[in-house]
């Protein structure tokens, strides 16, 4: 997982969104309206949407705030068309960024990006410089708690198609190509397993980065995070995980 990942995860848990709910509802809104518009209203045959429904739960959303949401992007009410752009930069230290955009006017959204990383010690770069280095998984994670027997619950992922199992983490990660995602996470919640899961982009490669240059990229992801447009931040970063910590107390 990227630095940036573990990064937002150790945010969660510290309560730090809190204080951004209103930008999160933002972000849940647009994920919502483009998952909808794109596959459907129904979240039982539109995985992306339920997706998208789980993550409007876990952050409190309310119902008629999503239903709302659902509607507009299906059609049912009038509302913004937003589109998915991804942007490819660097940080300070030569960190490679992803950063993936749900916007109504992708000319703006570029310009405010370029201007951010310029601003805080990064840069743009030309589409592919960077994407190369990452790989679209399907990431679904399920606390160690639930798992009497870690054996079989790596069998049964396996069988499933899980392509990778991360158990040195709680809770564990389960990584699986973006088209077996639905069929790893139906048979783990057929067998009583309560999960939640994202579409990712993972590195294949990761750069050692700390002190000044640690805190340089965290306050540059802190003003992306920012930026209403942006929906998530991906980056090739290998943090302390302390280090993060202490970063996480400080722009959170």
């Amino acid at each position: 997982m990227s630095g940036h990942n573990k990064w937002a995860n150790i945010k969660h848990r510290k309560g730090a969104q809190d204080a951004k709910r209103s930008k999160v509802f933002t972000k849940i809104i647009r994920e919502l309206m483009v998952a909808a518009r794109e596959g459907g209203s129904d979240p039982n045959t539109n995985t992306s949407l339920r997706a998208a429904i789980e993550r409007a739960r876990g952050a409190n959303m309310p119902k008629d705030t999503m239903e709302k949401a659902i509607k507009k992007g299906a059609g049912e009410l009038e509302g913004q068309t937003f589109s998915e752009a991804l942007y490819e930069g660097y940080a300070p230290g030569g960190v490679a960024l992803l950063i993936r955009c749900l916007t109504d006017n992708k000319n703006r959204t570029a310009q405010e990006i370029r201007h951010t990383l310029s601003k805080y010690g990064g840069s743009m770069a030309e589409s592919g410089a960077v994407s190369w280095m990452f790989e679209r998984k399907g990431i679904i994670t399920v606390s160690k708690e639930q798992i009497s027997d870690l054996d079989e619950f790596q069998l049964l992922a396996i069988e499933a198609g899980a392509e990778d199992i991360k158990d040195d983490t709680d809770p564990i990660e389960i990584i699986t190509f973006p088209d077996s995602v639905s069929d790893v996470k139906t048979a783990l919640e057929e067998n009583g397993y309560s999960l939640s899961y994202e579409m990712s982009y993972i590195p294949s490669n990761s750069l050692k980065v700390e002190g000044s240059e640690a805190s340089k990229l965290f306050k540059l992801l802190d003003i992306l995070e920012d930026n209403d447009d942006v929906q998530e931040v991906y980056d090739n970063s290998d943090i302390d995980e302390a280090e993060m910590e202490a970063l996480a107390d400080q722009f959170g």
